[in-house]
């Protein structure tokens, strides 16, 4: 077999653009879910069951069923209602990049909760004591103290995380959008060589990985390193 170096040099222009479809939306997914977890993660820890159990609620479905369901779920599903069609929402549900964008959020917004759930949850007691004892109060305590340190101890999980998640855009092109994944799909059907489509694909991804785990350990060496073990 003869890997034809001339045909994926033809199509670059095209990986690119997929690239870019990629970067754009795997950013605004992990900023929107980010912002929605920072607030389901703290309603996590919350000693009421009430707050507890609605965020629990949510994580749960949301993690118990694939992305794959929930983005047709969201661009399919919802369009079949009169009521969707009519609202004034209907201009941005009936777009595939909004609805990409919305399920791939909620998505990583309910695992990066229970992250940021986690790190609270270790959170150790002599910082909580020492806040107390600076007379904080609860919300000026997780503002100040353990939010900002639970959110250093979360890097190594959220690396994973936003990774997975770089991997889980590669479903988009099932709903129309030219990612790598469906540059890929486009490359195949002109030229009728997957091989070449997809190890083309799969060299983006891992680089895109190689960045990203990079990117991650240098906020680890930062944000961490008061936790590395201190040489004798």
């Amino acid at each position: 077999m003869i890997f034809d170096y001339n045909v994926v040099l033809e199509s670059l222009p095209l990986y690119l653009g997929g690239l870019l479809t990629t970067l754009k939306l795997l950013s605004l997914s992990l900023f929107f879910g980010l912002l929605l977890a920072l607030p389901l993660g703290l309603m996590r820890v919350s000693k009421q069951p009430l707050v507890n159990s609605t965020a629990w609620c949510f994580t749960y479905v949301i993690r118990g069923t694939p992305l794959l369901v929930q983005l047709f779920l969201i661009y399919y599903g919802l369009a079949q209602f009169s009521v969707v069609r009519n609202s004034i929402l209907w201009p941005w549900l009936s777009s595939a990049t909004f609805c990409t964008c919305f399920a791939f959020a909620i998505n990583t917004g309910a695992y990066t909760a229970e992250i940021i759930a986690g790190s609270l949850r270790a959170t150790p007691n002599g910082e909580i004591e020492a806040a107390k004892a600076m007379g904080m109060s609860r919300r000026k305590m997780f503002r100040r103290i353990l939010l900002p340190s639970a959110l250093r101890r979360a890097l190594p999980q959220y690396s994973n995380e936003v990774i997975m998640m770089m991997q889980a855009t590669s479903v988009a092109s099932i709903v129309t959008l030219i990612d790598i994944t469906g540059a890929a799909r486009t490359f195949n059907a002109q030229y009728y060589l997957p091989f070449e489509a997809y190890i083309t694909a799969g060299a983006f991804y891992l680089c895109m990985t190689f960045l990203l785990v990079h990117l991650f350990k240098l906020a680890e060496r930062r944000w961490l390193s008061y936790l590395a073990p201190r040489g004798h």
